[in-house]
């Protein structure tokens, strides 16, 4: 995969954790930084995918009926 060039700021204390876990992993900060983007994004993206979905349920009248919504609320109230 090709690789691109990126900088940007962070505060102290995330810089001084990322010094630590870069030590501790024996990887480098890029490497450890290019991994949590990577997660980030891929959580985001699949919450909002889920919010989409969610919406589009939502606006075609998908809803749980009462009993439903009855059934669950008694098994969890035991």
């Amino acid at each position: 995969m090709e690789s691109a060039v990126l900088t940007l700021r962070i505060n102290s204390d995330t810089k001084e954790k990322l010094d630590k876990l870069a030590t501790a992993t024996r990887r480098s900060k890029s490497f450890l930084a290019a991994e949590a983007i990577s997660r980030y994004l891929e959580m985001e993206a699949w919450q909002i995918s889920e919010i989409e979905l969610a919406l589009a349920e939502a606006d075609a009248g998908d809803f749980a009926s009462d009993a439903q919504i009855n059934a669950i609320a008694t098994k969890y109230a035991s």
